[in-house]
């Protein structure tokens, strides 16, 4: 609550609470066809994803593209997930195989990418819309924590009747309706058309978020200065 852009809390609050529940994600992944070819490729994805050069090749409308988009635009790239991972794991060692570690660090390297899809800003909503989302698509307990203790500092600041809460739920039900992002192709995704592959994973429209954002502006809030943004 300090501080929104302290990601290193996030891992914190993630291996406190998820328990034995990631390792059983990772089985069910690899009993899947695409969690067999994606385990059997074993990409690194941060290099892929910061090669921005090959992404700004791609076509306009591309999911590549937008990602680029977002990316350059709030001045990130996926190496600097991981070097925020970095700093939790030098005090915080997890005892895992080298198998489950890459599924993990998809997980992880992917997160921006729902950004993308979804429509979810980096506004303090937008990130709590996006962990019910991920909540929903890969069953972390800690992002459904965050989303909603984000939730209750977000409703001191809104007026009364913006449906701060209804829009996280509306991110979990919109991750559940999702085909699982992280089952993909990642570098063949970025390659598709950005709204023609939002319809072949069924990713709907945020519609209740951009309800609060409306109802913030209606009274010259600005959505991205609640908590502690930086």
């Amino acid at each position: 609550m300090a501080n929104k852009e302290d990601t290193t809390q996030v891992f914190h609050i993630i291996k406190a609470l998820n328990g034995a529940r990631p390792f059983k994600v990772f089985e069910r992944f690899l009993e899947t066809p695409e969690g067999q070819a994606r385990f059997q490729e074993r990409r690194y994805l941060p290099p892929l994803l910061d090669n921005h050069e090959d992404l700004a090749k791609l076509p306009e409308n591309t999911v590549g593209r937008a990602y680029l988009h977002f990316m350059q635009s709030q001045g990130l790239t996926a190496q600097g997930l991981v070097d925020e991972y970095a700093k939790f794991e030098s005090s915080n060692k997890f005892e895992a195989s080298e198998d489950f570690m890459w599924f993990a660090n998809r997980l992880r390297d992917t997160h921006d990418l729902l950004h993308v899809f979804t429509g979810y800003s980096r506004d303090a909503l937008g990130e709590a819309c996006v962990l019910g989302f991920t909540y929903s698509q890969d069953k972390n307990i800690g992002a459904r924590f965050i989303a909603y203790m984000a939730g209750l500092e977000i409703k001191k600041s809104v007026p009364k009747g913006a449906p701060v809460f209804a829009a996280i739920k509306q991110g979990e039900a919109l991750g559940k309706a999702a085909v699982k992002i992280y089952t993909q192709d990642i570098m063949a995704l970025m390659e598709e058309d950005l709204e023609a592959a939002r319809k072949r994973l069924n990713v709907g429209t945020p519609t209740r978020y951009f309800e609060v954002h409306d109802a913030l502006r209606s009274n010259n809030i600005d959505p991205y200065a609640l908590i502690a943004a930086a």
